[in-house]
């Protein structure tokens, strides 16, 4: 008896990254850059907007190498407890 073969569509399994980051944080810092940039409305804050934006997107290409969704397993991570007792259960509140 042989097995059935299927074949994974890529596509359907990829995360979703936008300019080599994730797509969330990208965007947030599009929007915060953007923001910062027209809030001010002269030189200066179009250009510390500019460096944000040009120096978070190789920090988020980084992140995405390294995991594709790392910002979401970090808040996760923040969500669990610091502590947990040897032999507990999900059920055992003592």
């Amino acid at each position: 008896m042989s097995l059935r073969r299927l074949s994974f569509h890529r596509v359907l399994h990829r995360p979703a990254l936008f300019l080599g980051g994730e797509r969330e944080l990208v965007l947030m810092t599009l929007i915060i850059a953007g923001g910062l940039a027209v809030s001010g409305m002269n030189l200066v804050s179009c250009a510390v907007g500019g460096i944000v934006w040009f120096c978070s997107i190789p920090v988020f290409r980084w992140m995405a190498k390294s995991d594709p969704q790392m910002s979401k397993v970090y808040i996760r991570q923040l969500k669990y407890r610091g502590y947990y007792p040897a032999r507990s259960r999900p059920y055992r509140t003592e």
